[in-house]
């Protein structure tokens, strides 16, 4: 991977400030789960959730087109003109503001237009992996949405989509695609091994542990990036592995700041120390890579089969 060579690793990271900008978040992070339950209600199931996700476009955030009896639709997140939109298969459009509003509004106003459009759906109003949520329906409490923040945050995934994209091409055994969790508000993409995982024993607010199974059902090497919701107050990236194997958390790595912080068991990487190097693509690829050689070698990974032989193919 020779991510600093690539003349766009010299792209702007926006400042990313958890505590200007965790209102918008709190309100954003309400507005994708409501999106993203509609595309679970209505996606055939995939393993490992792959199904209910977002990802990350030019203009925002998109579910990838949902089946809808005979017809799809696809819902867009557009954080250059502000606007939740809806376009069906059919030539329907529906659209409306983002802007300031309690998430009980966006939910009111999302569900008629879907409605206007043929939509049948019902999801479950409460938040997932969120503490003490309010429901959305009755949520007044969050009700921020500032258009730089949403913006600058937008600029920062279609950064970190990019490098995580550079990332998961070298490696040709199963891997995700790189998408974005609307329960735990982060974008990831993970590797797997091919083995089977012990029952993972973890759970979160409002989400099932075996549902949280069914996400940890193979041994895999993960790598993401949040904004820093979830009380831990900071942009940052991380990486783990699942099951954990003997020696991961003493591995080294090559990213100045990168560290195993050991009440998450995860690798974190500060998102400023990315933003602020001299190649933030070149840092943060070591980051992923280190990250994910800890994982692999100490669990015994197949990497020669795993992982791309020689150099890339020509573009």
């Amino acid at each position: 991977m020779n991510a600093a060579n690539n003349p766009s690793s010299k792209a702007v990271w926006p400042e990313l400030n958890w505590q200007d900008w965790s209102a918008t978040a709190n309100t954003l992070h309400r507005f994708t789960q409501i999106v993203g339950k509609v595309r679970m209600a209505l996606s055939p199931m995939l393993n490992h959730w792959w199904h209910v996700t977002l990802y990350v476009t030019s203009r925002g955030l998109t579910t990838s087109p949902i089946p809808c009896q005979a017809t799809s639709f696809t819902v867009i997140f557009d954080f250059i003109d502000h606007t939740l939109r809806i376009e069906t298969s059919n030539g329907g459009r529906e659209s409306f503001a983002l802007r300031s509003m309690p998430v009980a509004e966006f939910y009111s106003n999302f569900m008629s237009r879907l409605s206007k459009l043929g939509v049948d759906v019902h999801i479950w109003t409460m938040p997932c992996e969120i503490a003490d949520a309010i429901a959305f329906d009755k949520d007044a409490a969050n009700c921020t949405y500032d258009l730089a923040d949403a913006q600058k945050y937008f600029q920062a995934l279609v950064q970190t989509d990019r490098v995580m994209k550079a990332f998961r091409s070298s490696f040709i055994g199963k891997v995700s695609p790189v998408h974005f969790f609307w329960g735990s508000f982060d974008l990831a993409v993970t590797r797997f091994s091919g083995r089977i995982a012990p029952p993972h024993p973890a759970s979160a607010p409002n989400f099932a542990n075996w549902a949280m199974r069914e996400a940890y059902s193979h041994e895999v090497s993960s790598v993401g990036f949040w904004p820093g919701n979830g009380g831990y107050g900071r942009a940052a990236f991380y990486s783990y592995a699942y099951p954990e194997p003997a020696n991961y958390a003493a591995a080294k790595l090559r990213t100045p700041g990168a560290f195993y912080d050991q009440n998450l068991k995860e690798f974190v990487l500060s998102y400023d120390d990315v933003r602020k190097s001299a190649d933030p693509d070149k840092a943060l690829i070591d980051f992923f890579e280190d990250t994910y050689f800890a994982a692999a070698d100490n669990a015994k990974w197949d990497r020669a089969a795993l992982e791309r032989q020689g150099k890339m193919p020509p573009r």
